[in-house]
């Protein structure tokens, strides 16, 4: 059953001379647990569909239904809402927040929308990223490799039913790199998640269930891992 479904999405930048597609009828569907990779070039849109499905940018046409609910139709606050509780979001760039240790930074989003937080699950979190003795240490205490795994933290620490994440190894060294694929694939399936990947490492995409390549916004190949 899917979780995420995009229908002739379009996503436009600019107008007249400065026109670019970023993306053209974009048609994908991706089931509730499976770990997809969307994988192409730099410059193929790759990026452009993680803001659309995270709810940070808005399409030009086309829908995005997530557990069956046309996120186009949301309003802005509705939005904001999404974001934090339905999809986690790892950035290429991590984002921490160089004055909070690493409890802190995980627990952001929660505090950010006055939620409940599940101290329990917050430390089994911790604990499942190796971080259990770091969880006191501010970023800049901490080595790239366990940097990402706060990033990662912080984006699971709503338990949202799909997590998104755009070149998450990018910026680490190829053993690190393994490392925090597998941490994502195993938490994603611990907590029972979708893992949506945005890479150009051909590595990386061979680890998920599905990759879809991407190139000039189009879909040009489907390819099953298992």
């Amino acid at each position: 059953m899917a979780i995420l479904e995009t229908k002739n999405l379009c996503k436009i930048y600019g107008n007249k001379d400065t026109k670019i597609e970023a993306l053209r009828n974009l048609n994908i569907s991706i089931n509730k647990g499976e770990f997809v990779a969307i994988i192409g070039p730099s410059g193929s849109g790759k990026s452009t569909i993680l803001h659309l499905l995270g709810g940070i940018e808005r399409p030009n046409g086309g829908t995005i239904n997530v557990n069956n609910i046309d996120i186009n139709t949301l309003s802005d606050k509705q939005l904001a809402k999404y974001r934090r509780t339905e999809v986690g979001v790892v950035f290429q760039q991590l984002n921490l927040m160089p004055m909070l240790n690493v409890k802190e930074n995980i627990e952001l989003p929660l505090m950010m929308g006055e939620e409940n937080i599940d101290q329990d699950y917050i430390n089994e979190l911790i604990n499942t990223l190796g971080l259990d003795k770091r969880k006191n240490h501010l970023p800049s205490q901490l080595s790239g490799g366990q940097q990402q795994r706060v990033a990662i933290g912080r984006a699971l620490a709503a338990k949202p039913s799909i997590i998104l994440a755009d070149e998450p190894t990018g910026n680490l060294d190829s053993k690190t790199a393994q490392e925090v694929m597998e941490l994502l694939k195993m938490s994603s399936k611990k907590f029972n998640q979708t893992l949506l990947v945005i890479t150009h490492d051909e590595n990386i995409a061979k680890k998920a269930d599905r990759v879809i390549h991407i190139v000039d916004g189009e879909i040009k190949k489907l390819e099953n891992n298992i």
